[in-house]
């Protein structure tokens, strides 16, 4: 087991329950990444922060600077021999990761025209490309707009990832991989998500950016 996963269960002893579909989640995440893909996640409240949050982690240095190639860098210098220095150094490698819930205009036009349950399946049918993942965040596991645009990505042939709270709901039979936390209680289920995708974009880290 990594030893995030050990740290991580450490903090939070609970959360050994979780441990075999956090690994798989891992996998599938460097799957994904290492096939030039992209993640695209969603959910609603507060999983909508921890959709933003997750991003954050994976766009941009987490607990590494993540510094670019010689190769990227002689790239820039190449093209803008005055100005490349600076580009180089002022980049970081980035895991590409969307999240869904961040495009005002487009789910509001949605919701208003068409129907709130697609705000984000219309997004997944229009970003989500066959090899690609989708992180679907609900603490009841039963947010219509989240299982609908899961619906959309199976069809899409992205792999499909769930972060709920103890009973699954809907997204435990439609996610290739479900991560239920063993509390039933909103606060408490987001409160044990987060360590749970802290983990996972550490992991991800190591694996992309070694130090």
């Amino acid at each position: 087991m990594s030893a995030v996963l050990d740290v991580m269960c450490d903090k939070y002893p609970e959360l050994i329950v979780c441990l075999p579909d956090v690994e798989k989640a891992a996998e599938l995440l460097k799957q994904t990444f290492h096939g030039g893909g992209k993640l695209l996640l969603c959910g609603n409240g507060g999983s909508a922060s921890d959709s933003e949050h997750i991003v954050g982690e994976l766009m941009k240095g987490f607990r590494s600077k993540r510094y670019l190639s010689d190769e990227a860098r002689s790239s820039f210098l190449k093209q803008f021999p005055d100005a490349g220095d600076f580009l180089a150094d002022h980049l970081q490698g980035a895991l590409p990761a969307i999240s869904l819930v961040s495009h005002s205009a487009l789910i509001t036009a949605y919701a208003n025209d068409v129907s709130a349950e697609m705000i984000f399946a219309q997004q997944v049918y229009g970003y989500g490309k066959r090899g690609d993942t989708l992180l679907g965040l609900s603490t009841s596991g039963n947010s219509a707009n989240v299982a609908r645009a899961i619906q959309v990505a199976k069809v899409q042939g992205l792999h499909t990832i769930g972060l709920t709270g103890n009973q699954g709901g809907q997204m435990a039979e439609l996610c290739d991989v479900t991560i239920r936390v063993p509390w039933e209680l909103t606060p408490d289920i987001q409160e044990r998500h987060l360590p749970i995708y802290h983990a996972l974009c550490i992991m991800l880290e190591e694996e992309f950016f070694p130090s």
